[in-house]
């Protein structure tokens, strides 16, 4: 038990910590045109801080819930094809300064939300319901990544160009 917790734990500081580390908010970003709906940028850290902890928490419920070694395999995997989705969004957007390729990865990130949904409910129905407001916030999320790119694009090569 005490494993579960720790695991579960470390994936969400590992995602959260790393995702943070990611997201450099420099003055590119600060000079996009953003919607007006977009929220205050000192949100995030907490929407992502609590929207992890209850991710952690479906972690934990998942894994002492899974009735076999296969349903544990399964839910360890579906935890870390959505760790590295998450991760994976945050380079594009802010390191790379691509929202328009953050918003190609945004389909991957949003299914890693919803299949763990839809998979742990017969294992943990609680487990399942916690990941909710994740997929919310990510659908939040993918729109404004689209408004920030019709706002402001075209990115990379092209913008240099024209």
């Amino acid at each position: 038990m005490i494993l579960a917790i720790a695991g579960a734990v470390l994936w969400g500081v590992v995602v959260a910590g790393f995702g943070a580390w990611l997201t450099d908010l420099t003055p590119w970003y600060r000079n996009l045109k953003k919607p007006s709906w977009q929220p205050p940028d000192y949100l995030f850290g907490p929407a992502w801080s609590v929207i992890l902890a209850l991710a952690s928490w479906s972690l934990y419920l998942s894994w002492t819930s899974a009735p076999t070694d296969g349903a544990r395999t399964m839910v360890l995997l579906l935890f870390l094809w959505n760790g590295a989705a998450n991760l994976l969004w945050s380079p594009l957007f802010f390191r790379w300064r691509r929202p328009d390729w953050a918003l190609y990865e945004v389909p991957v990130l949003w299914l890693s939300c919803l299949v763990p949904i839809i998979l742990l409910a017969p294992i943990s129905g609680l487990a399942s319901l916690l990941l909710v407001p994740y997929l919310l916030w990510v659908t939040f999320a993918a729109y404004l990544n689209l408004t920030i790119v019709r706002l402001n694009g075209p990115f990379g090569r092209q913008a240099q160009t024209t």
